[in-house]
């Protein structure tokens, strides 16, 4: 357990620093933005691009791991929705199905570019990236894409269907992180490598990918805290962090486990990868989401503030059971 430690610790003790930093000052808030913005258009993707230049295609889209996971992140999903439903007394009472949406959304969604990736690398090796990309391409182009529809369903916005779909494709199109994956699979599919300068200029973004991207985490989430100033019960936003942490892998093992004996061809270290990320704290974009579709983001915030700070307990015993 201790040599489990001496790695997970690190990534959480950055997350840390971040929040420490922003709560007492020391890193404004508007400063904020622009390390998301750095970590999102320059670091992460030459981090998923190296991977996957470096990654067999097979690896990178495996066909039965990306189904496995697919269908478990519905069913997280579905699980949230019907839990908070019921909860609130039914759309339209306490939560509707705008907040119920994101808070299935945060669910189901691994911070897995920006704490994921390089934390399941330093604890698997580079064989872990594959199945990790994987993963990170169902839940940008299908989980978030179908929360964000039901969030709609409540009927407030007369275009809401056809205006969430747009604003999905939009995210989708938009977002680095799909096309940098996409070229790093094409690059290896090829056998194409790039310039050694220019090689050498995406390996040093690569590499402060990780200090920069779990270093944001913390300032999001302490940017969050400080903003929200509505005291809000534990069970509002306590049972999904527990989905998130406990039920999410738990479905992924058993599921993966279910394919394999029915004879899918699923390899047992792609799903410990997919069981550990499932195992992950919430993903911090979220929070962004939540707040451009009018939902309750303090609350979202706090599911993912919560399930980061668990996180740290949680994901090293996954990873002490699994590896």
């Amino acid at each position: 357990m201790l040599s489990i430690l001496s790695v997970t610790f690190p990534f959480f003790a950055l997350v840390l620093c971040g929040y420490l930093a922003t709560r007492r000052g020391l890193l404004p808030l508007l400063a904020i933005p622009g390390l998301n913005s750095f970590v999102l258009y320059f670091a992460l993707p030459c981090m998923l691009y190296r991977f996957g230049a470096g990654t067999p295609v097979a690896q990178l889209f495996d066909a039965s791991l990306m189904a496995v996971y697919l269908l478990c992140a519905l069913g997280v999903v579905a699980l949230t929705v019907a839990v908070t439903l019921r909860r609130s007394g039914g759309a339209g009472q306490g939560v509707g199905w705008n907040d119920a949406a994101f808070g299935a959304l945060v669910a189901a969604f691994p911070n897995t570019g920006f704490m994921g990736v390089p934390l399941l690398v330093a604890l698997l090796g580079a064989q872990a990236a594959g199945p990790a990309i994987a993963t990170i391409v169902i839940d940008m182009l299908v989980t978030s894409s179908l929360c964000i529809a039901l969030s709609r369903l409540d009927g407030a916005d007369q275009h809401g269907a056809g205006r969430a779909a747009r604003l999905a494709l939009k995210g989708v199109l938009g977002n680095p992180l799909p096309w940098s994956i996409a070229l790093g699979a094409l690059a290896s599919a090829m056998g194409f490598a790039l310039p050694k300068p220019v090689m050498g200029t995406v390996s040093l973004l690569a590499d402060a990918a990780a200090p920069v991207a779990l270093f944001t985490i913390g300032a999001v989430l302490a940017r969050s805290q400080i903003n929200s100033t509505q005291r809000m019960p534990f069970m509002r936003y306590g049972p999904v962090a527990l989905i998130k942490l406990i039920v999410h892998p738990l479905l992924v093992g058993g599921v993966g486990l279910g394919a394999i004996a029915l004879g899918l061809p699923l390899a047992r270290p792609a799903l410990t990868v997919a069981v550990l990320v499932a195992a992950l704290p919430s993903a911090s974009n979220v929070a962004l989401l939540a707040e451009r579709f009018g939902a309750d983001n303090g609350r979202i915030a706090r599911i993912i503030l919560l399930s980061t700070v668990l996180a740290f307990f949680s994901f090293s015993a996954a990873v002490a059971w699994l590896v």
